[in-house]
């Protein structure tokens, strides 16, 4: 959990709700008037059949991504970001949709990933540029996902599932009438996190190459952006896991039309560009892994080294930590605990906010500090939306900043759960072990090999024996290979 202003007041309304609505809830306020046309896309050269414009595009990518931005956060390297957006900017230059306003950024997520939305937004991961070798693969995936952009496959998903919803024929203008349908917009925002087709991989791909080619980098150094992806899928453990692979489908044979694509393609330097020794050094000092200093459990128990706090949640509940909550899901899921930073000064004033939203029937309150902290609590009632829930919500103030702690449940499964939640409530107090206070995450260098040696004899040389895995998975490496001199390899230090 990172600092946040977001109030949790409206956990009620959402609970059960899915990622994706909760990211994007602001597309259901788009009202969207969609226009049937069929285009033909200068970057494929395909006629496609879409219900959006391209001002509804780009409006679309513009709603989505603050929510994006809120749930995984952006990574605190400001000449990284600005890196990404200059090498994003020079590919999207010489695509087919130059005049989009593009925004490239780097997320602070641990897992292997990248993704685009509509309307030119490219997202990138720390944890896939700790993998990549080079900027001609940085590139690459950057080009993959800008395809996906101007091929319009979100949109084209988009519209048919539009259709589909409408129940209209390919022919057949949508009716005013039928725009009363409020559920497109949410509808659209699953889409984007939903699979690509392969043959919209294999065409992404194709418009990678393409890009790079234009730029002058070297297009067959996408294919080791494809091979590293089986690897650290196969690695497993860690955050390491591809989650674009679950979004990004494996074309058979994707290497080898890749490298096909490649060999056709017109490049713009001779040689190619492949930026190696460029692109390494900027990776110095990443954060690699998990950040425990946002956070992190061991077992049930839940410590905060940043915000100096811990908790324990329910025994054998589901928990997680993500950027603005910390969370845990009873087994039966009908409970839920959640822990945010509210938007108020005192505990008190926060409280009454809480209990005046409607839907609200306040409960016993109480004003008791929480392990010598200052807070506020009650019982609290909620009925609306069709819904009903027994809850309780107490805020805490610790080291200047007020935590919101709700507990909410079915009507039929409170009683179960009240007594273990009002623990979990309780148990929050000041962090105060040192050992946990100082932990820190792992961090990559970027090393020279000096002279020729073994992978395992460099690694004890350096103190890193014990990263020997993730150090042939970051560097492609397999058994005890030798290293030359010159050789630049990439090695975790640090962390708990």
């Amino acid at each position: 959990m990172k600092y946040s202003t977001a109030g949790f007041g409206r956990v009620l309304k959402k609970r059960g709700e899915p990622r994706y609505r909760r990211l994007g809830a602001a597309f259901v306020a788009l009202g969207l008037v969609f226009s049937t046309s069929c285009l033909v896309n200068p970057a494929t050269g395909e006629r496609q059949l879409t219900l959006m414009t391209e001002g509804q595009e780009i409006q679309m990518g513009q709603e989505a991504d603050p929510g994006i931005v809120a749930s995984m956060g952006l990574y605190p390297d400001q000449e990284l970001q600005d890196y990404m957006q200059r090498l994003g900017s020079e590919l999207a230059a010489r695509s087919e949709r130059p005049d989009l306003p593009w925004t490239f950024r780097v997320l602070d997520e641990p897992v292997v990933n990248a993704f685009a939305l509509p309307g030119g937004y490219i997202y990138v991961t720390r944890g896939i540029l700790a993998y990549l070798d080079s900027e001609a693969e940085l590139a690459g995936v950057l080009g993959h996902e800008i395809g996906h952009v101007t091929a319009r496959h979100s949109v084209n998903r988009i519209s048919r599932a539009q259709l589909a919803q409408l129940g209209l024929g390919i022919g057949i203008a949508l009716k005013p009438e039928l725009q009363r349908f409020e559920g497109l917009a949410s509808v659209s925002l699953q889409l984007l996190f939903l699979k690509f087709s392969r043959d919209d991989e294999r065409q992404a791909d194709e418009l990678g190459v393409r890009y790079m080619g234009r730029l002058g980098y070297d297009p067959a150094q996408l294919s080791g952006v494809m091979a590293m992806l089986g690897r650290v899928s196969g690695g497993g453990g860690g955050g390491r896991v591809p989650d674009w692979l679950s979004t990004h489908p494996n074309p058979e044979n994707r290497e080898e039309a890749i490298l096909e694509m490649a060999a056709k393609a017109q490049v713009a330097m001779d040689p190619p560009r492949v930026g190696r020794t460029e692109f390494l050094p900027r990776l110095e000092g990443l954060v690699f892994g998990e950040n425990p200093r946002e956070g992190f459990f061991q077992g049930s128990r839940f410590f905060h080294p940043e915000m100096a706090f811990e908790m324990s949640f329910p025994q054998g509940w589901a928990t997680a930590n993500l950027k603005n909550t910390v969370q845990g899901v009873s087994p039966e899921e009908d409970a839920l605990l959640q822990l945010s930073v509210a938007e108020v000064s005192d505990p008190v004033t926060a409280l009454k906010g809480f209990l005046a939203q409607d839907g609200i029937q306040p409960g016993t309150s109480s004003r008791a500090a929480i392990n010598g902290l200052p807070a506020a609590g009650a019982e609290f009632h909620y009925e609306g939306d069709g819904e009903e829930a027994e809850g309780r919500v107490a805020f805490v103030r610790h080291g200047g900043t007020v935590f919101q702690l709700i507990a909410i449940g079915t009507t039929n499964s409170w009683q179960h759960h009240a007594s273990a939640l009002r623990e979990a409530q309780g148990s929050f107090r000041p962090l105060k072990d040192p050992a946990l206070l100082r932990v820190q995450p792992a961090r990559l260098r970027v090393v020279t090999v000096h002279r020729s040696t073994t992978l395992v004899e460099f690694l004890k040389r350096e103190g890193a024996a014990s990263r020997i895995e993730e150090v042939r998975l970051l560097n492609r490496l397999d058994g005890n290979p030798a290293l030359q001199g010159g050789q630049i390899l990439k090695i975790p230090f640090g962390g708990s």
